[in-house]
């Protein structure tokens, strides 16, 4: 019986994934083999010795401590694009909000006073001041070309905007999915020099930390829209506020309110509603639950933020041994000598490495008893061993 602890509400489509005959799910349990989670913040939590996998219902993984997890060969999944659709749709609805200067059109339409005919009068005569522009023709820049930055810059290009797109780290299958009209700009400074819109969609780490700054702003075209959904702190407010009361920038539109922001007349701040649909909700803890059950049960890796992809049909007959190990020379001779010296003969074996970090899995001709596993565990660089299903 594999025991799961939520450390948040995990849609009930999720958890309908892990069948109650082998596992039990609950919001407090002892010695769990994996956790399911949304926003819950990990760093201050002991980490259960039996812990093997963490399951985050989303794509952002800032609130799991990575390295901790990785140095108690803890397997952290994530469900990229499962909110793609929910995100895209915000952004999409974000550059009509600000273009059209709806959020200031909608307060001075909720303070009118007087009556119908009176209301009708000022209604007439204060349009003018919230005169907008469309879309088509102006050009979006979208930083980071993943599964949500994809589908914007698709969208975009149907509404009849010009795209340009960078991310350094964009992959073959990922290209493959864009719109061939999608621009390509060799470094940030092209984009945000380059565009009307720009919209973001990177983790924040160090080297996105202050994206959009004084410097950055002054080099951009007059009246920018910036539109952050992704994380707070990959645009400075400080610098924001400047552009836009100085006149350079038209409007920001964000999913991270603050006293500095949520008042201002060109801002608008949502309270991160960037995933929350009920679509995305279910689609991402149903990712999550799959694959962290194809973890437990066959150790299979798929989506992993910090193990390599792997996966391995299993072998009529035979039994199943996943190993992680730091990615260091001479692991597999161990590992095979370890079985070799149990009389175990293997059947399949796949190993693949991700950074400092190796996995393997190997299938072997009779069961792996608890003193095998014992002793694998011993060897200098072995993170975690178990005996799969």
């Amino acid at each position: 019986m594999n025991k799961i602890l939520t450390l948040n509400n995990i849609s009930v489509a999720g958890l309908e994934r892990l069948p109650r005959d082998k596992y039990e799910v609950a919001s407090e349990i002892q010695h769990p083999d994996g956790i399911l989670l949304r926003s819950f913040k990990m760093h201050d939590m002991d980490i259960p010795a039996s812990l093997k996998a963490v399951g985050r219902a989303g794509a952002g993984v800032n609130n799991i401590p990575l390295d901790k997890m990785t140095e108690k060969g803890v397997c952290v999944f994530n469900a990229p694009g499962a909110n793609s659709n929910a995100v895209k749709e915000l952004v999409i609805a974000g550059m009509l909000m600000a273009c059209r200067n709806i959020g200031q059109a909608w307060d001075f339409s909720k303070n009118l006073e007087g009556s119908d005919t009176e209301i009708g009068k000022a209604t007439e005569a204060g349009k003018k001041n919230y005169g907008g522009f469309e879309l088509p023709g102006r050009t979006l820049g979208v930083v980071g070309l993943g599964a949500i930055g994809m589908r914007i810059a698709n969208a975009a290009i149907a509404l009849g905007m010009n795209v340009i797109g960078f991310d350094p780290g964009i992959t073959v299958k990922g290209a493959w999915q864009l719109d061939a009209s999608v621009k390509q700009a060799s470094s940030v400074e092209e984009l945000l020099n380059s565009s009307d819109f720009v919209t973001f969609h990177v983790p924040l780490i160090d080297a996105t930390k202050d994206l959009i700054n004084d410097e950055r702003l002054a080099n951009m075209k007059d009246n920018v829209v910036i539109l952050n959904f992704a994380r707070s702190g990959i645009v400075n407010d400080e610098a924001m506020v400047r552009a836009l009361d100085s006149g350079k920038a038209y409007a920001y539109v964000c999913d991270f309110p603050t006293n500095l922001l949520k008042n201002h007349s060109k801002v608008i701040t949502l309270p991160h509603l960037g995933a929350s649909t009920r679509e995305a909700e279910e689609n991402c803890a149903i990712m999550v639950a799959d694959q962290v059950k194809d973890y437990l049960e066959n150790g299979n890796v798929l989506n992993s933020v910090n193990f390599p992809e792997v996966k391995m049909a299993r072998t009529e007959g035979a039994f199943r041994l996943s190993v992680v190990n730091s990615n260091v020379p001479n692991m597999l001779g161990q590992i095979s000598s370890s079985l070799a010296d149990a009389g175990l003969n293997i059947i399949d074996m796949l190993n693949k490495s991700l950074g400092e970090v190796a996995y393997t899995l190997v299938d072997v001709d009779q069961a792996i008893s608890d003193d095998v596993v014992a002793k694998m565990n011993d060897i200098e660089g072995v993170l975690a061993v178990r005996a799969v299903g």
